[in-house]
């Protein structure tokens, strides 16, 4: 867990793009988390096949991809065939989300994250979440944005104090939760009202990207459906408005406030 959330360091935040060979090998080695690893399509050479062990071993996202995306992608020109983002903040432990939720006296207050790829909305989320009381964001390791600069920044600080923890699988996650007391909740324009549905209690709020929902496996391990009212045109909210509706909803019950 990062010291800079114990302590509520802010700090200052940069494009943690790494280019090159060496460089994203020292990387790995050095410890540094790795959220997606871009190599040059077809490029099967010792040093390269060095640097694909690595990530593997650490079981990072590895896209093979033509020269014409690392080119565009590049900032110095040099990038060897090989470009790694790395997170621009520290991923945090299950446990450290029990743990604030302890010390604040809480039962645990969770925000799950399906398919939440927009850096702009995961940071806002994240911003949210810290507003409302949540104990932590989880997210997949796949089709989801990672810590980048961006988010950092949209998350307006935020992210020095929430933990976020990143997971392989989704649905074994929330199997697991269950085991220690919580139960889910997720937004989905088939559900109940949210208003009629008791929110208390040890909680995980699951949320998907506002053009698929929320995946159907996750949907089907979540205990509830929950819906907000639409009264326009349209048939969805942002993704990040949508968590802060239905979080506040939860703030609302938790306070026991009519």
């Amino acid at each position: 867990m990062p010291d800079s959330w114990r302590i509520g360091v802010n700090v200052s935040y940069e494009e943690f793009t790494i280019e090159g060979r060496n460089a994203v090998l020292e990387a790995f080695r050095s410890g540094k988390t790795i959220d997606r690893l871009f190599i040059l399509d077809g490029c099967k050479d010792g040093p390269v096949q060095s640097i694909v062990r690595e990530a593997r071993k650490h079981d990072t996202i590895i896209n093979f991809v033509p020269k014409e995306r690392l080119n565009a992608m590049s900032s110095t020109g040099k990038h060897q065939g090989v470009i790694a983002q790395a997170a621009a903040y520290d991923y945090s432990e299950m446990e450290d989300i029990f743990a604030l939720a302890r010390k604040k006296g809480e039962a645990p207050f969770v925000i799950l994250l399906d398919n939440i790829e927009d850096p702009h909305n995961l940071g806002a989320i994240i911003r949210t979440a810290n507003q409302c009381g949540a104990h932590g964001v989880i997210i997949p390791k796949r089709r989801a944005a990672g810590l980048t600069a961006t988010v950092a920044k949209a998350s307006a600080g935020a992210i020095n104090y929430t933990p976020v923890v990143k997971v392989t699988n989704l649905v074994q996650t929330m199997e697991e939760l269950k085991e220690r007391g919580l139960w889910f909740v997720c937004a989905d324009m088939d559900g109940e009202v949210m208003y009629r549905q008791n929110l208390t209690g040890p909680i995980g709020l699951v949320i998907g990207n506002e053009g698929e929902g929320v995946g159907r496996l996750v949907k089907e391990n979540c205990d509830y459906v929950a819906k907000i009212p639409m009264m326009g045109d349209i048939d969805s909210l942002n993704a990040s408005v949508a968590m802060g509706v239905l979080a506040y909803e939860i703030v609302r019950q938790r306070l026991g406030i009519k």
